[in-house]
């Protein structure tokens, strides 16, 4: 299954194109494929939107759903009949409480959309366009003199900055990229133009550009909306990157539950192949089964290849070795959509942008406050900022998480911190991908952390026995079901984990219990 074969006829798609792993059909591709039957079935059960098909409708489990209702929905549709299971974050925190019908994420759903159902998975929510996806976006966006990205704009199709890229060559823009500062916004915040750099300068020649639209982070959702309001952005700065890598493939890899921001890339796509608006450049796309780890960039790179999305051990990293074992540039949909606005309007314009560090940033806020969406601000702006752009708090503020699950909590004395990556770095959080969400002073910080740690136990992919025993040990302490040894050892286990894990679920999963334990003690006694 490590041929370079394309991933739409890969075991998973082929999976899903049956409905899931229902009973019999792993045995069914095995006769077709070749492959072993427990191969097959190997694959099929680690991802969720494969493993239990029957289960047609998905409640939203993550924390700011919750918050907004999502355990009566829950409770609602089973009393309606209704095939349900709860499921981790949607990506649609703004429009909490999400549900997933079949693939189609539904915004906002109620306990009288489950009730009138009467049972019928189709009846449950009328309203499921693609305007009712479309969430909150702050009016900081809707200036592209000041800001990079202009969320309310029409998409543009002109093709400028693929031209002017091409004109300057790849080492001016490489030094462009430099420049600009800008630095990855899936979480990492590494450097961008030393991954293009790397790839460009590989001895072999065949290349991938890889897309990671897999947003599965508690909190996030603002890549959902890049894909559906500015699909150019998208295209155009992976057009660009592969022009200037040496790259002729680009593979997008959406999440599952992405159905209608899938179905708007797929149109963008088809509109540039009729005008050929990027020669020798050819877009695949590829939908996730419902896997966060899959956000990992390698686990990613595994499932494009039709495998379980489990983490490499690196190095060797995927600039070198990545996409069927070949050089690949894999980018989070922020970060490529950036990439136009560089080249059209210079590094210096972008570097400007932002106040402690380089650009602006997509903010997404959710939880407790007056207006949850995306709000693109200068990066290093501060949690009250953020707020009074979003219409201000509700209640009194006791805590939020700066950077989703990932992040762990804060308290309120933090406040005024800059949001960028070193910033929180300093004080043991993380930027992350930006995913804030806000709690007041009704909110209990022991069950908040349960909560998030179920999450990560839930998505542990099982490679590593830190993460694997570890996530379950954290979360069975934190409910009292270790009573032998409890919360007493939650700093050693979290060192093991940080220590011993492959990858950053795994190192960061600790975060919202030890980060409760150090700032709200009296919610432990």
């Amino acid at each position: 299954m490590s041929s370079p074969i394309d991933p739409r006829s890969t075991v998973p798609d082929r999976l899903a194109s049956a409905g899931g792993l229902s009973e019999g059909v792993a045995r069914v591709l095995s006769r077709d494929t070749g492959l072993h039957e427990a191969d097959i079935y190997g694959v099929g059960s680690f991802y969720h939107l494969l493993a239990r098909p029957e289960a047609r409708v998905r409640v939203c489990g993550g924390l700011s759903c919750q918050l907004a209702g999502s355990r009566e929905i829950l409770s609602a549709c089973k009393a309606a009949g209704l095939p349900t299971e709860e499921i981790s974050c949607l990506a649609a925190c703004d429009r909490a409480p999400a549900v997933l019908r079949d693939r189609r994420t539904l915004p906002s759903v109620t306990v009288e959309d489950a009730t009138r159902s009467a049972g019928k998975v189709e009846d449950l929510c009328s309203t499921d366009s693609e305007t009712a996806w479309l969430g909150t976006i702050g009016p900081e966006t809707q200036s592209m003199g000041t800001h990079a990205l202009n969320l309310l704009g029409e998409p543009d199709w002109s093709a400028e900055a693929f031209k002017a890229a091409n004109k300057m060559g790849p080492a001016a823009l490489f030094d462009l990229l430099e420049e600009s500062g800008l630095q990855g916004r899936g979480g990492a915040g590494f450097p961008a133009h030393i991954k293009w750099r790397a790839v460009a300068g590989q001895a072999v020649q065949k290349r991938y550009i890889v897309l990671n639209a897999d947003e599965g982070e508690p909190g996030t959702f603002k890549d959902r909306e890049v894909l559906m309001r500015r699909p150019d952005l998208v295209l155009e700065g992976l057009a660009i990157a592969a022009a200037a890598t040496g790259a002729s493939e680009v593979y997008l890899y959406l999440r599952g539950e992405f159905e209608v921001p899938s179905g708007v890339i797929a149109q963008a796509i088809a509109k540039l192949e009729e005008t050929n608006r990027y020669p020798g450049i050819t877009f695949h796309m590829h939908a996730g089964q419902g896997a966060y780890i899959c956000g990992e960039e390698t686990a990613l790179l595994e499932a494009l290849e039709g495998k379980r999305g489990m983490p490499r051990l690196k190095p060797p990293f995927p600039v070198e070795v990545g996409l069927w074992g070949k050089p690949t540039l894999v980018h989070n949909v922020e970060t490529i959509a950036y990439i136009p606005g560089i080249v059209l309007k210079g590094g210096a314009w972008f570097k400007d942008l932002g106040r402690t560090e380089a650009g602006t940033k997509l903010y997404c806020i959710s939880g407790h406050v007056q207006n949850p969406g995306t709000y693109e601000l200068p990066l290093g702006i501060s949690l009250d900022e953020l707020v009074e752009a979003a219409g201000g708090y509700v209640g009194t503020l006791k805590a939020f998480s700066p950077g989703g699950a990932s992040s762990g909590f804060l308290p309120a004395s933090e406040r005024g911190r800059a949001l960028d990556f070193k910033g929180l770095g300093s004080i043991g959080s993380m930027l992350g991908s930006a995913g804030v969400v806000v709690l007041n002073d009704t909110v209990n910080m022991r069950w908040a952390a349960e909560e998030q740690l179920r999450f990560f136990e839930d998505e542990s992919c099982g490679q590593c026995a830190p993460c694997r025993i570890g996530t379950h040990y954290l979360h069975a302490a934190v409910k009292g079901q270790e009573k032998s040894l409890g919360l007493a050892h939650v700093g050693d286990v979290a060192w093991q984990m940080n220590e011993g894990s492959i990858c950053g679920l795994g190192q960061a999963a600790a975060l919202p219990l030890t980060s409760a334990l150090k700032y709200f003690p009296e919610d432990f006694s």
